[in-house]
């Protein structure tokens, strides 16, 4: 953690993003898991700051009560009226009004559709405004095309002289390539009485937070800047393509770290991560898979092709292919699909599994117990190293309720059971193909539930008379009786 601990971080997330066309707020929008203010939320939070504030404004509420859920610890503040980043950062101030930023560390000013930036380059930012004694520091990024961006003037020092908005700048300024990023640190004794200063002689007539800098100076106060390493981390986002460049780039970015502790991704191009995924050494995903949520890959574990998976956790050595599972645990040396859906609630015990098109909810399969094929288990307890018969069936649902099946340990069941619940197989029994299960069976016993087999002979001939089926037939006992005259 770095010596320089922000007296506060205030993130800029008042605005519409009306870019985005959409009913969400732009900083509400989802990327690897997290809005993208969580995610620059996140990012400061690693500094450990004294305090930390939003600013809030269009669709407040709703803002708010996210950031509540994500992080409680966090302020809000209001601006009211949009009327540029300076007022913004006005009503941050306000809402830390008491905090002691006069006499502790830099106050750093960011924006919520940030989500790539990284807590070392912020942290870079505070050191490099401590060490140079700067009254504010503006955190910079060289841009290929740097249209729409404010563009920095330096000084033959290197100090900065100007930040021009690009709507305001000649033709010169343009030209130049270094821009501002938006995010700042300050002396937080001088900051709120120069934002007091800040007029609205622009085209826009907003506050830009930029003049605080022309101030400071002005008032013979050093300003600097900061040079990010990689400016992709620090554009913002103000429409659907920008947000899909920037899923890429933070996928990119989690898939590479997983790599570097050990993970093996076959294919990074179509595997897909939350920033909350963990992993062990030694995992393996194999193309075309989604990590999502709070999901953990265990030790050796190996996952895909093609599977999604939310909130979910894959034990030591398990595979899983082709599945889809939500809030689902997986033992170690479990083996799911392929083609297998495990919903809430499912657990599996080590080295069990859950075979083709099987699908589970609500269910807890003990050591070792296999479900291989076509069936659906949900609301039940199977024990240890039982067998589930292909094309099962539990019946938890009554039309009113559900109710729960319970399996012993080291039981057999027959292909195309039905077990109609509330029932309990005990541990060591049996039960017999095509049978309703809706008794209790008691350990060590065979359950034997379908009617007798009766055979009526002639029936096709009589009631299907000159069918395919009858001529099939008819061929057939003619072949029988032959045969019979020649034994």
């Amino acid at each position: 953690m770095s010596s320089i601990r922000p007296a506060a971080v205030i993130v800029l997330a008042a605005g519409e993003g009306t870019r985005m066309k959409s009913a969400t707020p732009k900083v509400l929008h989802d990327i690897c898991g997290r809005s993208l203010v969580g995610h620059v939320v996140a990012a400061c939070r690693e500094l450990a700051p004294e305090e930390l504030v939003v600013v809030v404004g269009h669709a407040r509420e709703e803002v708010t009560a996210h950031l509540t859920a994500f992080d409680p610890g966090v302020r809000t503040a209001v601006q009211h009226e949009r009327r540029g980043t300076a007022d913004a950062v006005r009503a941050g101030l306000a809402a830390l009004a008491g905090a002691g930023l006069e006499s502790s560390g830099p106050v750093l000013v960011t924006c919520g559709d940030i989500p790539m930036q990284t807590p070392q380059t912020l942290r870079a930012l505070a050191e490099a405004h401590a060490a140079q004694g700067n009254a504010a520091t503006v955190l910079t990024m060289e841009l290929p095309d740097a249209t729409g961006y404010g563009r920095i003037l330096r000084n033959a020092d290197g100090t900065v002289s100007a930040i021009v908005e690009h709507r305001d700048a000649t033709p010169e300024q343009r030209a130049v390539r270094e821009v501002s990023s938006g995010v700042f640190a300050f002396d937080g004794r001088l900051l709120a009485g120069a934002l007091d200063r800040v007029g609205t002689d622009n085209s826009q007539n907003e506050e830009y937070l930029p003049d605080v800098l022309r101030i400071l100076r002005e008032d013979g106060h050093r300003v600097g800047a900061e040079r990010a390493p990689d400016h992709r981390e620090l554009v913002g986002i103000n429409d659907r393509v920008q947000l899909a460049r920037a899923r890429r780039l933070l996928n990119d970015r989690l898939l590479e770290r997983a790599m570097l502790a050990g993970v093996t991704v076959v294919d990074p191009a179509t595997t897909w991560v939350d920033a909350s995924v963990t992993f062990e050494p030694d995992a393996v995903v194999h193309p075309g898979t989604q990590l999502l949520g709070a999901t953990h890959l265990g030790a050796g574990a190996e996952v895909g092709p093609g599977c999604r998976l939310a909130d979910t956790v894959v034990g030591e050595g398990a595979t899983v292919n082709n599945t889809v599972a939500d809030n689902a645990r997986i033992g170690a040396g479990a083996n799911v699909g392929p083609y297998a859906y495990l919903r809430p609630g499912t657990v599996l015990g080590a080295g069990a599994k859950a075979g083709t098109f099987v699908e589970m909810k609500n269910s807890t399969i003990g050591e070792g117990t296999k479900v291989p094929h076509l069936s659906y288990v949900g609301d039940a307890t199977i024990g240890d190293h039982t067998n589930i018969g292909a094309a099962s069936v539990f019946v938890n649902y009554d039309g009113e309720a559900k109710h729960h099946t319970t399996i012993g340990s080291y039981c057999k069941t027959g292909s195309d059971n039905m077990f109609v619940a509330p029932v309990t197989v005990g541990d060591g029994s049996y039960t017999a193909a095509g049978s309703v299960i809706t008794r209790d069976v008691p350990p060590g016993s065979l359950a034997v539930a379908r009617g007798q087999q009766r055979n009526i002979q002639g029936w096709v001939a009589r009631k299907r008379p000159g069918s395919e089926a009858a001529r099939a037939a008819e061929a057939a006992l003619a072949a029988t009786e032959d045969k019979d005259e020649r034994d």
